[in-house]
């Protein structure tokens, strides 16, 4: 409990370190009405401009209402198409002469919350109380990285040695709360770090080796515009190791869990038989444990896929985008797949252990 108390703690006073450079919030508004104008500029891209009458709905602002331009350029990557009723955000800035309204973007986090209701409650009525300390393990990775890991990166901290950190501090909280205090948790845990730290170790290598630049998608760029003294190498690194996390303590906690099953009911079994009952598992857990982390990135990198057929593919496997998927990808299934004999010896010394030194 003092180690959460910790962590709550930090959480309250980093804020004290941010930026304060104050920004005008963004609102939101509703859309009334939309006109459509066409436009020729002689140019081969046809623009239509909407002409979108908004009424503002919070912030000090509420109820004024904006007429605002929003320009279609028939890019869907780019445009933000306007319709009666529809929520958008709208950015506000103070140009000198006053405030200026502009269209951000479409309002779409009604969605999550609805998303996130439905994933909190079942997972509350499945797993009951188990599922409650989920849901509160999740909170906290969730803040330790978006209040403790980004701002440090921010502030010039080493991103590889501060995911490091987020990293334990994370998996010894998700453990600890879901399995209880006991030997099974702490060799969960020690289990999932040293595979992170693997991953680290081949990230890095990788990543030197294939001579990635760490800008593997348009977001890297957005972050250099806005923050380019950044290590964007040790980044992807982070990025890598975040992507791993979830599955390795899933396979950690799993094979942790069934040795100390099998003890419970026979503590007869040498250490020798627990880590061979371990690995059996194991090896049954990785074929899809691995399988489901290269989904994952396939998924995610559908559109790349779909662009090899217009490139060449010596090409195209030798993108830094490219590779850097595909290193990620085989980096994480690495560490789900060394993490079951390191969790499998561990879990096997110190739960015999721990229940022998119970029991004397």
């Amino acid at each position: 409990m003092r180690f959460l108390a910790l962590i709550l703690s930090f959480f309250f006073l980093l804020p004290a370190f941010a930026d304060e450079t104050k920004i005008l919030p963004s609102v939101t508004g509703k859309v009334q009405q939309v006109q459509y104008i066409d436009i020729d500029d002689s140019s081969e891209v046809a623009q239509t401009k909407q002409i979108a009458d908004i009424i503002i709905l919070d912030g000090g602002f509420k109820g004024e209402k904006v007429q605002l331009d929003n320009m279609l350029t028939g890019n869907p990557y780019y445009d933000i198409k306007l319709k009666k009723n529809i929520k958008v955000i709208l950015h506000v800035e103070d140009n000198g002469d006053g405030l200026e309204f502009s269209v951000e973007d479409i309002k779409r986090s009604g969605t999550l919350v609805w998303l996130s209701l439905l994933f909190c409650g079942l997972l509350i009525y499945v797993g009951r109380k188990k599922g409650l300390y989920s849901l509160v393990s999740i909170a906290l990775t969730v803040l330790l990285i978006s209040h403790v890991l980004s701002p440090l990166v921010l502030m010039g901290l080493n991103p590889v040695l501060g995911a490091i950190l987020v990293c334990i501090a994370s998996t010894a909280v998700t453990m600890y709360l879901v399995g209880g205090f006991n030997a099974k948790s702490t060799s969960a845990s020690i289990g999932a770090v040293l595979s992170l730290l693997v991953a680290a170790i081949l990230s890095y290598i990788s990543i030197h080796t294939a001579h990635l630049t760490g800008f593997a998608n348009e977001n890297s760029m957005f972050l250099y515009s806005a923050h380019p003294e950044l290590d964007f190498v040790g980044i992807t690194i982070v990025t890598i190791v975040l992507a791993t996390l979830g599955a390795v303590m899933d396979v950690a906690m799993s094979i942790a869990s069934t040795i100390n099953e099998i003890y419970t009911v026979d503590n007869t079994k040498s250490v020798k038989e627990l880590f061979i009952c371990g690995m059996n598992v194991g090896r049954d857990i990785i074929g899809t444990m691995a399988n489901t982390l290269i989904l994952v990135y396939l998924g995610g990198s559908l559109p790349l896929l779909l662009l090899a057929s217009n490139i060449d593919l010596l090409k195209f496997v030798n993108l830094n985008q490219v590779v850097t998927e595909i290193a990620s990808a085989l980096i994480g299934s690495i560490g789900i797949v060394i993490c079951v004999p390191i969790t499998a010896i561990v879990a096997s010394e110190l739960i015999k252990r721990g229940h022998e030194i119970e029991h004397q």
